[in-house]
């Protein structure tokens, strides 16, 4: 079955940098778009970054342009979020997910357009 397993969660000090990895098993990860997802307490759900199935197109919110990289490796079957200059604000569980190569507007970074997510891994940013 398809599984998506975070990792690289941690907490560090504001400005301090995380790379998170997601290791994909159990479909073809080469067909699928990919992105990154958080959801902090009390708050929904929110799109961070996406990238295309051959890694040529990447997007992202405004909130984390210019601080944070999404990458893929299709032949490890891994997905990638480097993490830099980390604020307060970006504390929350960070999921990753998979979206069918056929959706048309995986790149708006929907949650619905997204049908297979992992379990999250917590990032945490204090001083």
């Amino acid at each position: 079955q398809v599984q998506l397993v975070e990792s690289g969660g941690g907490s560090v000090q504001p400005g301090g940098s995380l790379r998170l990895s997601c290791a994909a098993s159990g479909y073809t990860y080469s067909n699928y778009h990919m992105a990154w997802f958080r959801q902090a307490p009390g708050k929904e759900r929110e799109g961070v970054a996406a990238i295309s199935t051959g890694g040529s197109r990447t997007y992202y919110a405004d909130s984390v342009k210019g601080r944070f990289t999404i990458s893929r490796d299709n032949a490890k079957n891994t997905l990638y979020l480097q993490m830099n200059s980390l604020k307060p604000e970006d504390i929350a569980m960070y999921y990753c997910a998979a979206a069918d190569r056929d959706r048309l507007f995986w790149y708006l970074l929907r949650v619905a357009d997204f049908g297979y997510w992992g379990r999250g891994t917590q990032v945490t940013v204090s001083s």
